[in-house]
């Protein structure tokens, strides 16, 4: 089946979904608290034109915040989880030279640029360790081959990553594990390890992890004093937490997690709280935290956090599942609700008809909870195969969340490992819902100035129309956006932040009424706000 059948087999999907004529096919024994995250697995040139019509643009009614709006641009954030928790997407394997690094990290971020994504969120701290250089935890098992041991020849890859996601135009959003402090799969422990660094803070779990307590005073000011670290030396766009707070039952054989001296320390000292309660009220307390940490040293830096995507069974009525409330005692409808978060990406693994956790019933449960209107991208499992099916599920899925979240739109992938390893999945996205590029949806909590427009130049030379422009503040823009109209229709292309400068040919294709009328640029900065837009007719 060509790329393009199943975009218009997932249109009438949705169609029926919406209609109500959908009819469930039947679910046998459905895996209702998947753990996909942690679970290894195994160019074509983009077009970045518009080719409908272009939709009236409103003027803003506030004067104080009323500018020229651009022609229409394509707002949605797409990105895909880069795990390097026991080397599942990067590196391929720990001890690789630092160039063979680099390499790998440069093949995945040119995918996502030519697929047109627009940001990656990557695991710099998969086991209280560091891909980075750190003062406070050792290096990666996972990057070396040995805990504490430096890249050889030596270079710091968390800011090789950022550096080369941003020349691509991709935001880099810094994945964090807040508690676990040993995977089982992070070879030998050594005296570099937070394990025997802080022997007080943690504990040793059944399947052979080791987590740092969440209900420790000083397990939460470590785990605080590495992300303002990482937020304040590192040019990041984001901070992300993934759903381990507390452990998966399973992670320690369906015992009890062993803090039950640190919950009589606290009855003792008058505390009333049920221990489930107060389980949560530590990760509560930390996550609002780590929020108000991060806005008062850099507003601009999103944080996100990708909760198991069941809230609780029951919620809504119809969705059975893994209880994370009283389990991982994460309260996540209470960090949505109180706005404690700047992006939302629910672990939605589940396919639309799996009547008990359907990915569509879950998602306008939690955009029902988004009280504050904060982004809601959900994560989407993207490992169910690469036959024709699946390439419809995601397609469907997308634009799902296109239809029910409207005003920011966008979708995070579980993740780039299955986009590499089915071709078909991978090109039917970027063919069909991926096939414009896009800008990440503006943050107007954080900031809603747009910054100020470029100063555009035109030289006509022959055939072609030679574009440049320049910024008086280039050091707050992130990206530029191209705006060309040719005999009627607005088109438009979004650059990395180094290109400032493009060649258009005067006339598109042959015949007439098909040359370059009008141009302009837009200038983009870090919280997704756009320059005023002044055209330029030739």
């Amino acid at each position: 089946m060509s790329p393009k059948k199943p975009i218009i087999l997932s249109v009438m999907i949705i169609s029926f979904i919406f209609s109500g004529c959908f009819t469930p096919k039947p679910v046998v024994s459905p895996e209702s608290s998947i753990e996909t995250r942690e679970v290894p697995s195994e160019k074509k040139e983009p077009s970045n034109m518009i080719s409908e019509p272009v939709p009236e643009i409103k003027k803003e009614d506030s004067e104080e915040k009323a500018f020229k709006h651009s022609p229409f641009v394509m707002r949605e954030f797409r990105a895909a989880w880069i795990a390097t928790v026991a080397n599942i997407n990067w590196p391929s394997k720990a001890g690789l030279s630092s160039e063979e690094q680099k390499k790998e990290a440069i093949a995945l971020l040119d995918f996502l640029q030519e697929h047109n994504y627009n940001a990656v969120i990557f695991q710099a701290r998969p086991q209280a360790d560091a891909l980075y250089e750190s003062d406070l935890e050792p290096w990666s098992y996972f990057l070396t081959g040995e805990q504490g041991k430096a890249p050889q020849p030596y270079y710091d890859p968390l800011e090789f990553w950022i550096n080369e996601a941003h020349d691509r135009g991709l935001e880099l959003h810094v994945w964090l594990n807040p508690y676990r402090a040993h995977h089982s799969t992070g070879g030998k422990i050594t005296e570099a390890a937070t394990v025997k660094n802080h022997p007080n803070l943690v504990v040793e779990l059944k399947n052979g992890m080791w987590w740092l307590d969440p209900s420790k005073k000083e397990t939460q000011d470590h785990t605080a004093a590495v992300v303002m670290d990482i937020v304040k030396r590192y040019d990041i766009d984001g901070v992300h937490f993934d759903d381990y707070f507390y452990p998966y039952a399973s992670y320690n054989k369906g015992e009890d997690f062993p803090d039950s001296s640190n919950y009589q320390a606290y009855l003792q000292q008058g505390g009333k709280m049920e221990r489930a309660d107060w389980r949560r009220d530590n990760v509560n307390r930390f996550v609002e935290r780590i929020y108000k940490e991060i806005k008062a040293e850099k507003p601009h830096v999103k944080f996100g956090i990708s909760p198991f995507g069941i809230y609780r069974p029951g919620f809504p009525q119809s969705i059975q599942g893994m209880d994370q409330y009283n389990e991982l005692y994460a309260d996540a409808r209470l960090w949505l609700n109180k706005g404690w978060i700047d992006y939302y990406s629910p672990q939605l693994y589940w396919k639309i008809n799996q009547t008990a956790q359907s990915f569509p019933v879950l998602l306008g449960w939690w955009e029902k909870e988004n009280h504050q209107q904060r982004h809601l991208w959900p994560g989407i499992n993207i490992d169910f195969g690469g036959d024709d099916p699946n390439v419809i599920e995601t397609i469907s899925q997308i634009m799902i969340t296109r239809g029910m979240l409207p005003e920011s739109k966008g979708s995070v992938h579980w993740s780039i490992g299955p986009l590499l390893k089915y071709p078909k999945i991978s090109a039917g996205i970027r063919d069909g819902a991926y096939s414009r590029k896009a800008l990440i949806p503006a943050s107007p909590w954080l900031d809603a100035t747009p910054p100020k427009k470029p100063e555009l130049s035109v030289e006509l030379n022959n055939d072609l129309v030679n574009l440049s422009w320049n910024h008086e503040n280039e050091f707050e823009i992130f990206q530029w956006v191209i705006h060309y109209k040719y005999k009627g229709a607005w088109n438009y292309r979004i650059l990395d932040r180094h290109q400032k400068s493009l060649t258009l040919p005067k006339s598109h294709s042959e015949g007439e009424n098909n040359y370059l009328t009008h141009i302009g640029v837009t200038a983009v900065d870090r919280s997704g706000n756009q320059s005023e837009f002044v055209e330029q007719k030739l």
